[in-house]
């Protein structure tokens, strides 16, 4: 699809406002992760700020397994085997933080969380056990096989992800050819897929009800009869067990990990900033978000690798135009470069304020609100013709 986006007559206008695919497989396992902290923080008012101990969980036993150092696990264990033992250790880890933090609300129960978010970023950063400079954190270098998704055990029915080390498909059914990145894209899609179905069935079911009668009014809720201790201890488990497969997925891709990028607190903080743009208590809402911060950041990048604006302008405008002065001889290149590229930050910074003080309910919030409920069932009553 984006090769055909690229190819049209509009090409050039697509390469600099579309992601690279290799950003779009970063936001789908961000995004999961983005989401899974929506399930426990959009859906009970519960904010999560330590969410990043499962995320960092999932993507540090992925590694560990694959480098043999996890008892009763082999290097060349299935990948879809280590996602989801990962995603149990998460909920374990989850229950005996949880059994702690919902003893507490509002304020505290997120920095109680944080709290032990921290203590394990301060742990994964000295354990030499990890790797040989934890600092850094450990990659993969006992198995030399990449990490496949699909069936486990049938070659066949296994595509392996990774930048470098993925599987690239030559003629699928007869047309359609992918790159190593295109197939890591599909597939760890696919899994992102799988999963939000999975919660968004959990958030339809009776179980999901509760939780949001929790949000809207715990103390009647529990007026009613519900324990309402336990659902919130379970609501944590699932979100646990989805940040989980979400750092695996890092793993599984980037085939390293860092504390820096899945144990660190400002992890979470890019979670919240997905969820507040995308809509919190959406669940697809923060994947959204999280899409249009990284489409913004790689427009405004400096470098502009993969398309960008100051590629786009250098190429239409023309060396003429970009070196014309505008105001005591700063030249279009320069302004360009001063207040735009490189910026990212600052500008995303300033979308984010934007949102919470203009569109509170967020990007999908917004639009489920226009509608008058969720964006799908909505849909489907119009296709279908009913008014009601």
């Amino acid at each position: 699809m984006y090769a055909v986006l690229v190819n049209s007559p509009l090409g050039a206008e697509m390469v600099t406002v579309l992601p690279r695919v290799e950003t779009m497989v970063v936001v789908f396992y961000f995004g999961l992760f983005a989401m899974s902290f929506d399930f426990i923080s959009g859906y009970t008012g519960y904010l999560s700020f330590g969410h990043t101990a499962f995320y960092g969980t999932g993507a540090y036993f992925v590694v560990l397994a694959a480098n043999g150092k996890v008892p009763l696990l082999g290097p060349n264990t299935p990948f879809v085997y280590l996602l989801v033992v990962g995603g149990v250790l998460a909920v374990v880890l989850a229950l005996l933080i949880g059994a702690v933090s919902f003893r507490l609300s509002g304020v505290y129960f997120a920095m109680i969380t944080l709290g032990f978010a921290q203590v394990l970023y301060v742990f994964v950063r000295e354990w030499g056990y990890l790797a040989n400079n934890p600092r850094d954190g450990p990659a993969v270098l006992e198995r030399t096989d990449p990490f496949s998704i699909g069936v486990p055990g049938v070659d066949s029915l296994n595509l392996a992800i990774g930048q470098l080390a993925g599987d690239a498909v030559d003629g699928f059914l007869g047309v359609l050819s992918f790159t190593q990145a295109e197939v890591s894209y599909y597939m760890i899609g696919l899994v992102v897929l799988l999963c939000y179905f999975a919660m968004q069935r959990i958030i339809h079911s009776p179980f999901g009800r509760v939780l949001v009668a929790i949000r809207e009014n715990e103390e009647r809720a529990e007026a009613i009869g519900y324990n309402t201790f336990w659902y919130k201890l379970g609501a944590f488990a699932v979100s646990a067990f989805f940040a989980a497969i979400a750092g695996g997925l890092l793993a599984g891709f980037q085939r390293s990990v860092s504390p820096e990028n899945t144990f660190y607190f400002l992890v979470t903080g890019d979670a919240l900033l997905a969820a507040i743009i995308g809509g919190f208590g959406t669940l697809a809402g923060p994947l959204f978000g999280w899409l249009f911060d990284e489409s913004v950041t790689e427009f405004l990048s400096k470098a502009g690798e993969g398309g960008g604006l100051l590629p786009y302008l250098r190429d239409n405008l023309g060396e003429a135009t970009m070196s014309t002065e505008l105001f005591n001889g700063l030249t279009v290149n320069e302004a360009i470069d001063t207040f735009l590229n490189g910026h990212a930050e600052l500008y995303v910074g300033a979308i984010f304020v934007l949102f919470v003080l203009f569109v509170p309910s967020g990007l999908l919030g917004t639009v489920r609100d226009r509608l008058g409920g969720p964006v799908g069932e909505q849909l489907a009553k119009r296709l279908r013709g009913d008014d009601e």
